[in-house]
This record gives structure tokens, C-alpha cells and sequence, in this order.
């Protein structure tokens, strides 16, 4: 251990550069331990930092692009570092800059349209502000409030993922923000704030500003004001939603990620992309509200036109696979109008169950199940379509499912041709010239024949359409038996561990075991 000993230790780099009589500002940027000094509180260091001019320059960093001849320096670590020393968090430094309006407008300048957006910039630019919004909260959101073109400024930028990150956190979905400042939120109501972010799916044709405007709406469901969290539930706005989804020529992204926001207003714990996940576990848990029947009958309303999409006449569009191809692919508008479908059962609406019957949304499901037997997203929603309709109370979802949708039918004809088909009018074809595959949704259905038999231990009508049913009781007794004590991992030799590894890989669900091991 190094004991600091006054008058006795030699001065740092930063304090050698102090002691010069014509230092500049460059000269620190360009010192290695500058960020380590400035979280030490370096007296000296932070009271040079602090002056307006200062706080300045480093704005400039960060806000103006570097002169095309400039040194690498110049380009790339003076603006890492002018970032660093604000979020270091150095209160002295951040109130020189939250106390001067003209600082701030500096700062804010980034978001003309005349500036330049690079992503690298825009990720320190939007650091800071997020350092202010924390620690300065009160000084940022009155400085936002007098200039609401900031706003739109924002919304105009959410392309890029660090501008969609400020955004977020300035409308409220942040549990810190909200619980301490809620009531001083309803400006950002006023201004129509989620009029503007939803108005980017007719606005603009790029899939990444579709997918972060999704991500800031579907921020707005799990934490926002109150406010804002009954506007975006209200029929108006879900009938907003979808009026962009099914606008001529738009995108098929519009579609996807609208869907991708009535889903998590349907279940506010579902997550739309990955890319959220870091952002959210800065998040403490809230509380979590499900859909109104108003809302429920809000997306009701469009649910016609939008099973329409699941109906493709052309075969034009081939995608070629491993195993074949597919003519046409399924498609991620059509993969998201399935789960939105799995989500809707999900939560024991009456009314939503009704219409998905009545417009034969669940049969088109499972057949979409067996046209794309290699679609293992499709599958997994699929399987929760069916599990929600068996373990539903409504004795009329779970005969629709068995009699009219013929699912235990369809089990047993997809079992006894296991090969992946040939025929030229089917969507999935084996490859030229190669023994068909077997179809990878055989550990789908499995799973969904235990099911089965488990729920005939205490529902009469699907007990009473399985006994009734002589091939299911001749496949069960064959096949179905002698499968699950094979694929019973516990009574394996190798023992319980590898036992549970290889139960992790069924679960992957896209078939049995023996399959991936195959393949």
C-alpha cells in the first residue's frame, strides 16, 4: 500500500499541465489521466473546468462536427473525453452548464435539421443530456418546457437509437423520472407527443425509425405519466395505430411494429426487441396494468382487415433454404399477425375469443403451422395459440379448436407423413434431388398431444373427442407411449445433468431431440 504523504509525492501529469502559465484546454484533453482526476475532484482541475468558456469548448466537441483537415485527435478523443468529463458528474461543471441559457442552447443545437447527426455524436450528445435529466432533472425538463420545438426535434431523430434513448426518458417511461416529477408532465400531453412518434409510421419509409418509434411507445405502456398512459390505451389512438399499418404502400414494417405496440399494450411485460433490454434493467419494476375491454375493442375493430394479410394468392416471391424452399416465405408480417393473435387469446377476453372464431383467425393460425413446418418463431406462437384455446373456460374455444380446426386430425396426418412434401402447390418443398427431410414440428406437437391427454384427465369434452377418435387411441398406444419414456431424460443412464442440458434443447421445440442430433 502507497500512503500519500503532503509535500513528499510528485504532482501529476494534469497538475504539471496546471502549472504551466499558457496551458489550453487541448492540452488537458490530450492527457490520459484527465477522466481519473476529474472523478478524484481534482480542486484545481475542476475550478479551470467550470468556467463558461471552458464548459463551452468541450459543448463544441461534442455538438460540432470536426473541420475535414482536422487531426484524429480533434475527430475522436477530444469528444470522447468532453463527454466523459460531464458524465462524471462533477456538480459544479453541470451547473455552470443547466444555470446558462446560451450553453444550452449550444448543447441543444444538435438537433437542428441543418446539423449533422452522426451516430457517434449523437450518442455523446445524447449521454450528457441523460446525465442532466438525472442529476439536474428539474433545470432540464424547465429548459425542455420553454422550448418545445426540442420535441419535435427529438422525434424527427429517433432513428437513431441514443436520440430514442433521451426521448424516452423525457416523456416519463422512466419509474425515477415518473414517480418524482409526474405531475409536471402534462406539457408533453399538450404539445401531442404521441401523436408525433406515431405519425412516423406514415411519415417516414425507414424500418429503423418504425422499430424505435415501436420501442418509445412501447416504453409509454409500461412506465408514463397517467396522461399519456390512457391516451396511448384509448380506442382513438389504437385505431391511429392501425390506420397507418394499413395505408397503400407503406412499408410492412409500419405493420409489424404497430402490432408490436398493441402487443405490449395487450401485455405490457413482453419486450419488443433486444436492444431495449440494456436500457430497461436501468428501470426499477412498476406497476403493471392490463388492456381495457376499450382498448381490447379498439383493435377488435381492425381485425378483419388484418387477417386479410394472412391470406397470400402469388407464389412469386421463392425463397431458397437448406431443405428446400419456400414459395412464398412466411414473411414478418404475417409471423407478427400470429403472435398478436397468441397474445389476444392470452388474456381471457370473451369478445376477442368470439371474433377470432368467427373470422376463422385460429384455423388460419394452424394451418400456417403445418404450411411452414420449419418455422420454429411460428411454431412457438402457434403452440401457445392452441394451449390457450384448451385451458380455456370456454367449452366453445376448446371444440372449435378440436372440431372445427380438426387439430387432432391434423397431428395425426402430419405424423404418419413425417416427410417434408414434394408437391409443387405446397408452400415448403423438399430440394431437388435429396431425400425429403422430416418436418421439424414433431416436438411441437408432441408437446401438444400430452397436453391433450392431460387435460382429458379433467375436461369431458376433450376427453370424449379422443376416445372417439380410434386412430389417436392406436397412435397413442404405438407411438406417443413408447416416445415419451424414450425421450423421458431422467431415466437416461448418463444421468440427471445431461439429462437436463438435453431437455434445455427440446424445448427449443422445433422437433424432438433426435432431430437436431441428426441434424
Amino acid at each position: 500500500m502507497f500512503w500519500h504523504v503532503p509535500g513528499l509525492s510528485a504532482a501529476s501529469p494534469v497538475d504539471t499541465i496546471l502549472d504551466k502559465e499558457n496551458f489550453k484546454l487541448e492540452d488537458l484533453l490530450d492527457e490520459d489521466e484527465i477522466i481519473q482526476e476529474c472523478k478524484a475532484l481534482n480542486t484545481r482541475l475542476i475550478n479551470f473546468l467550470r468556467d463558461k468558456v471552458q464548459v463551452e469548448q468541450l459543448l463544441r466537441y461534442i455538438v460540432e462536427e470536426a473541420p475535414e483537415d482536422a487531426e484524429k485527435k480533434r475527430i475522436f478523443r477530444f469528444p470522447f473525453i468532453a463527454c466523459e468529463i460531464f458524465t462524471c458528474e462533477v456538480d459544479v461543471i453541470m451547473k455552470t452548464l443547466v444555470e446558462d441559457e446560451d450553453l444550452m442552447n449550444l448543447l441543444f443545437s444538435f438537433l437542428k435539421p441543418d446539423h449533422s447527426h452522426g451516430t457517434l455524436s449523437a450518442g455523446y450528445f445524447a449521454k450528457v443530456v441523460i446525465c442532466l435529466m438525472m442529476r439536474k432533472t428539474l433545470s432540464l425538463v424547465s429548459y425542455v418546457q420553454g422550448h418545445p420545438e426540442i420535441v419535435s426535434q427529438l422525434v424527427d431523430l429517433i432513428g437513431i437509437t441514443s436520440i430514442m434513448e433521451v426521448l424516452i426518458r423525457l416523456i416519463g417511461a422512466d419509474e425515477v423520472m415518473y414517480s418524482s416529477y409526474s405531475d409536471s408532465m402534462q406539457w408533453l400531453d399538450d404539445i401531442q407527443v404521441l401523436e408525433m412518434i406515431v405519425d412516423k409510421f406514415s411519415t417516414s419509409d425507414s424500418p429503423e425509425v418504425h422499430a424505435n418509434a415501436a420501442e418509445i411507445l412501447c416504453a409509454v405502456t409500461r412506465y408514463a405519466p397517467p396522461a399519456l398512459a390512457a391516451k396511448i390505451s384509448s380506442p382513438s389512438f389504437v385505431g391511429r395505430l392501425f390506420q397507418h399499418a394499413f395505408e397503400d404502400s407503406r412499408p410492412k414494417s409500419v405493420l409489424v411494429h404497430s402490432l408490436s405496440v398493441c402487443i405490449s399494450l395487450l401485455d405490457p411485460k413482453r419486450l419488443v426487441s433486444a436492444s431495449y433490454q440494456a436500457f430497461r434493467s436501468q428501470l426499477s419494476h412498476g406497476t403493471l396494468v392490463t388492456a381495457s375491454p376499450e382498448t381490447v375493442n379498439g383493435m377488435l375493430e381492425s381485425l378483419g382487415d388484418l387477417l386479410k394479410l394472412l391470406d397470400v394468392s402469388s407464389s412469386e416471391n421463392v425463397l431458397p433454404t437448406t431443405y428446400g424452399s419456400l414459395q412464398p416465405p412466411l414473411g414478418k408480417h404475417r409471423l407478427k399477425i400470429v403472435e398478436f393473435i397468441s397474445v389476444l387469446l392470452s388474456i381471457g377476453s370473451e369478445a376477442a375469443e368470439t371474433r377470432l372464431i368467427h373470422l376463422g383467425a385460429i384455423k388460419r393460425a394452424i394451418d400456417l403451422f403445418f404450411e411452414y413446418p420449419f418455422n420454429n418463431f411460428l411454431h412457438h406462437h402457434v403452440e401457445n395459440i392452441i394451449g390457450s384455446c384448451l385451458e380455456s373456460k370456454q367449452d366453445r374455444l376448446i371444440g372449435h379448436v378440436l372440431d372445427e380446426c380438426k387439430l387432432v386430425t391434423r397431428i395425426l396426418e402430419a405424423e404418419k407423413n413425417s416427410a417434408l412434401s414434394t408437391d409443387l402447390t405446397k408452400h415448403t418443398l423438399s430440394a431437388e434431388g435429396r431425400s425429403p427431410p422430416r418436418i421439424g414440428i414433431v416436438g411441437h406437437m408432441t408437446r401438444t398431444a400430452n397436453k391433450l391427454l392431460q387435460l382429458a384427465n379433467t375436461n369431458t369434452t376433450v376427453q370424449s373427442h379422443l376416445q372417439q377418435n380410434s386412430d389417436w387411441i392406436e397412435w397413442h398406444a404405438n407411438i406417443l407411449t413408447k416416445r415419451n419414456v424414450l425421450e423421458n431424460v431422467y431415466q437416461w443412464a448418463c444421468g440427471t445433468v445431461v439429462g437436463t442440458v438435453m431437455m434445455k434443447i427440446s424445448e427449443i421445440g422445433t422437433m424432438t431431440w433426435r432431430h437436431l442430433l441428426v441434424i
